[in-house]
Order: structure tokens, then sequence, then C-alpha cells
């Protein structure tokens, strides 16, 4: 087969094809994400905190004229100076926060929906008298009721099957 194949075989396989589809779904939703968080969040917060952005904040460590300020890290960075530019870390902090709680709050809000519609259109839940769980005709395993194939000799099962006796 030769390298080629090899390659074309491991370019091609599925695995790769979903993980390149997540990175780019991932990439397109970061940026979603960070417009949330600059555009749509922090104006409001900076305005309520009187100061949106931070990036200004920053230590001088080798001013040459110490009586000489800089009122923004441009300003430094163009006069060669070395900087603590602790304001941008406090900016990454702020919007990494932001992304974070918004994704928490994206994520609870699918679950919701998902409940809602599983509630709604019924989902495979046990039906009320139901047991939980029933035994492997095959392997005698405790397996959830509703399993439909052993986790532990893999043998299919039908729904119906009822449990035994002795469980």
């Amino acid at each position: 087969m030769g390298l080629i194949g090899d390659f074309k075989k491991f370019a091609l396989r599925g695995n790769l094809i979903d993980m390149a589809v997540g990175f780019t779904v991932g990439a397109a939703f970061t940026s979603v994400a960070k417009s949330l968080v600059s555009d749509i969040i922090m104006p409001p917060l900076g305005f309520l905190l009187g100061k949106s952005d931070f990036s200004d904040l920053f230590i001088v460590l080798n001013a040459p004229d110490p009586d000489k300020t800089y009122t923004t890290l441009a300003q430094a960075q163009e006069a060669g100076l070395t900087t603590i530019n602790y304001g941008l870390f406090i900016n990454n902090i702020i919007a990494f926060m932001l992304v974070a709680f918004a994704m928490f709050m994206i994520i609870r809000l699918i679950n919701q929906l998902d409940k809602k519609l599983e509630d709604t259109f019924g989902g495979d839940k046990p039906q009320p008298g139901d047991p939980e769980n029933k035994k492997c005709p095959y392997c005698l395993s405790t397996i959830p009721y509703r399993a439909t194939r052993c986790a532990h000799c893999t043998a299919e099962l039908s729904v119906a099957e009822q449990p035994s006796s002795d469980s």
C-alpha cells in the first residue's frame, strides 16, 4: 500500500473528519463567544465600572527618565520600555470568565430545552411500574431494564424481554 495509501486511509477515516468539523465549528463558536463578550457584555459592564478597557494599565520596569510618564501602553512600548501589562491580563481574565459563564448559560438553556422536548415527546424513560434493572439471559449480569444490548457480553436483547424472576 505504501506511504500515500496509508496517509489516504488515515486522512479519510471518519473520526478525523468528525474532529476537523468539530474544530471548525469550535473556531466559529469561539468568534461568536468573543463577540458576545466584547460587543454585548463588556460595554455595559465598562459603563457601570467607569472603565471597560484595562489594557492601558501597566508598570514600567526600565524607565530611563523616572519623571516622564506614559499614559498608554502603546506610548511606553513605542519608547522601547519594558512593561508588565497587567491590564491586558485583567482583560483576558474577565473575557475568559464571561465566555465561560456565557457557555454555561447556553448549555444550561440547551439542557432545559432538551428536557422539555423529552417530556413533551417522550424519551426512553422507564414507564411507571417498570423495574430499574434486569438480568441478561446469557451472562446473568445486571443491566438497565430498557437496555437492548448487554454491556457485559454484548448480546442483543429485545426491549420487551422481561427480567427473570430473581431480579
